[in-house]
């Protein structure tokens, strides 16, 4: 159990991780990356609801998507070109290697999932990830940040699923205060 409870206070690192791209941006405090993966996973959820996938499988995918960034921290993709991308499969490996067998299972093939992308929940899971990308940058431009536009840009070229690519269409349309008018 030790080794659960090590890991369990690894992945609080992510609360305390900011999505470093924002900061190019202009962005003073940017999202953390698990505030960042818990709307990737409410999202996740119900795109797979409207594609007739496991909500369920593609929240519990999207969780686990960017929690490799304990050891690594968030690179801005202007690192790109001087850093070899680590790989996500090898440092889930090695974060789960002192875990009891059945959660390191867990983790791993769920990581593997998400970045094969073969399966309807981790496209859905992956769309989720750009699509929060794209919620967080409108949010940031209607709180004065108007460098995103690449941001924006980027998520939408990335989306794979009809549902997303509606969401990001109605989102550009809303202006991201609008639900408190519901």
């Amino acid at each position: 159990m030790e080794s659960l409870a090590a890991f369990g206070y690894e992945l609080g690192v992510l609360k305390r991780v900011r999505r470093a791209g924002w900061w190019q941006a202009g962005v003073r405090d940017p999202e953390s990356v698990a505030e960042h993966s818990l709307r990737a996973a409410q999202l996740a959820a119900l795109l797979a609801a409207e594609e007739g996938a496991s909500p369920e499988r593609a929240a519990f995918l999207a969780l686990w998507h960017d929690t490799q960034e304990t050891r690594t921290g968030d690179l801005p993709h202007t690192a790109a070109p001087y850093l070899t991308k680590p790989e996500p499969r090898a440092i889930t490996a090695e974060q789960t290697a002192g875990l009891p067998a059945a959660s390191a299972e867990t983790v791993r093939t769920a990581v593997d999932e998400y970045e094969t992308r073969e399966s309807p929940e981790a496209r859905c899971a992956k769309d989720a990830d750009k699509l929060e990308m794209l919620l967080q940058a409108l949010e940031y431009r209607a709180n004065g940040v108007s460098t995103v536009d690449e941001w924006i840009a980027s998520a939408q070229a990335g989306l794979y699923t009809g549902t997303a690519r509606r969401l990001a269409e109605a989102a550009l349309a809303t202006e991201p205060l609008a639900w408190r008018a519901r």
